[in-house]
């Protein structure tokens, strides 16, 4: 028997509600406090506690970090595009109203990309940290 069971099946049942109050406050961040970054940490923290029960390899497998680096990209570029696109089309960096001919539905949309990009970075470089650490073997220890 395994001596965790307890833990494995908590974290199983615990996981999907921290994702889902990630997402809660990833797409209700415009409207209260949350957003982004708050979601991104959010995310990171159910991959972490899923590698802290199932061990960091299981989650390296279901997320590779080269994937989790191309992700950090990804966010990134999300973020400076909508700032450029506003640039290109007559306004300011980030100024959302310029980007769509109905000035409420842009500030709506370039709200939730930006903030969707920040979720993606801040998620995926917490994500890279953690590998980044958890991967590393203790001075003086050979594994035991």
């Amino acid at each position: 028997m395994n001596p965790h069971i307890v833990l494995r099946v908590g974290a199983k049942l615990l996981i999907p509600v921290i994702v889902l109050f990630g997402l809660y406050v990833q797409f209700h961040g415009e409207y209260s406090p949350g957003g982004g970054f708050q979601a991104g940490i959010i995310f990171a923290a159910a991959l972490i506690l899923y590698a802290l029960i199932f061990g960091l390899e299981t989650v390296q497998q279901a997320v590779p970090p080269g994937a989790v680096h191309a992700l950090a990209g990804l966010g990134a570029l999300l973020y400076m595009s909508i700032g450029i696109w506003s640039m290109f089309a007559g306004g300011n960096f980030l100024e959302y109203k310029v980007l769509l001919a109905d000035a409420q539905l842009a500030e709506t949309a370039g709200i939730i990309l930006i903030e969707l990009g920040v979720g993606i970075t801040v998620a995926t470089v917490a994500i890279t940290l953690f590998y980044a650490f958890a991967g590393r073997a203790r001075p003086g220890h050979d594994g035991d």
